[in-house]
């Protein structure tokens, strides 16, 4: 498989489970890093898009429009 690499420093105790989990299924454990990144990568980017897009609000950078005014455009008001 084709690809960049990357160092990644892991405490003890995970890399004695990524050694035992490579040994017990014969597989790498690069590929359980990658299944590890493909799992949880695109969740790490929507909660920190989220947290980017809060602070852009508080700052007043990103415009935003209030319950009322979105149910009234929507026609879900009272």
């Amino acid at each position: 498989m084709g690809g960049s690499v990357i160092s990644v420093r892991v405490d003890e105790a995970q890399k004695r489970r990524l050694d035992a989990l490579s040994a017990r299924t014969g597989r790498p454990g690069a590929f359980y890093l990658r299944r590890a990144l493909d799992a949880h990568l695109s969740e790490l980017e929507y909660i920190y898009g989220l947290e980017a897009d809060a602070q852009a609000v508080r700052a007043g950078e990103l415009k935003t429009i209030s319950l009322t005014d979105l149910e009234a455009e929507c026609g879900l008001g009272d």
